[in-house]
């Protein structure tokens, strides 16, 4: 199931199946630095491997752009989580599904409640959703886009300071930024 809807993704957009992944990956070691529970680090990791699953359901005319969206193209494109929900929808009465659904569904809320769906701040947003904006939006910071030129890991961690305790939980913007230095070397050595 999890690699049929993977291989879907993959088929759909290259880029943001490759995107999931590190996410995926980063998430769940910062879920591991901040103390979680095994179980919760592997629903961020599951969570966070289909949260932009809902980008299946974006029209290509918007999901490859290669410019900036228009301001009506982001309202389409802010869809993405609730299409994510929808697509797996059908397996959320299997208990581990229905507990990766709000991590899917609440990953671009903001501390500061300027975020979607729904407006969340601070602790109403699950812990799972400000874990993985923190993994998402590094990696979003740190690749190439057709649109901008990616930021090297020191500007993009500057970018996580400043935007700690508005857009991201700040406690976990200090756990990621003290771990995440080991992570790259537990990449390059392996």
């Amino acid at each position: 199931m999890v690699e049929s809807l993977l291989a879907a993704l993959r088929a759909r957009d290259p880029y943001t199946y490759g995107h999931c992944c590190r996410v995926s990956s980063q998430a769940r070691l910062l879920a591991e630095a901040a103390g979680l529970s095994v179980y919760d680090q592997t629903r961020i990791e599951y969570a966070s491997i289909f949260h932009d699953i809902g980008k299946i359901g974006i029209p290509d005319a918007i999901l490859l752009k290669r410019s900036r969206l228009t301001t009506a193209e982001e309202r389409v494109m802010q869809e993405h989580p609730e299409r994510g929900v929808s697509i797996l929808k059908p397996l959320e009465s299997i208990p581990f599904f229905a507990d990766i659904i709000p991590g899917i569904l609440h990953h671009h809320e903001r501390i500061d409640g300027r975020g979607y769906p729904y407006g969340l701040a601070g602790d109403s947003i699950p812990l799972e959703a400000r874990v993985i904006i923190i993994a998402d939006t590094f990696d979003a910071m740190t690749t190439t886009r057709p649109y901008r030129n990616k930021l090297d890991h020191e500007k993009a961690y500057q970018e996580l300071k400043q935007f700690a305790g508005r857009q991201f939980d700040a406690q976990l913007v200090r756990i990621f930024l003290r771990a995440h230095p080991t992570w790259e070397l537990l990449t390059e050595a392996a």
